[in-house]
């Protein structure tokens, strides 16, 4: 299971859900998590946010979960 998939579950949100808070289409999101799609520098960041992580996280380059401090710009 991907990563993106383990930290979605484990936040208890579906992929209608993290459409809801990203805007990124089900089918688009669903393809992403599933590695037959790759997602835009835009579409990491609404990802990292929604499910409140890190990009670097994401992409599998720290083992920590655990956001940065965010500015107040998002």
């Amino acid at each position: 299971m991907s990563r993106l998939k383990e930290l979605r579950k484990s936040k208890g949100y579906t992929q209608v859900k993290m459409q809801l808070l990203t805007g990124i289409d089900q089918s688009d999101y669903s393809k992403i998590e599933n590695g037959k799609r790759y997602y835009t520098f835009e579409q990491c960041k609404r990802i990292a946010i929604a499910l409140n992580t890190s990009m670097d996280y994401l992409a599998g380059l720290t083992d920590i979960e655990t956001p940065y401090p965010r500015s107040s710009i998002k």
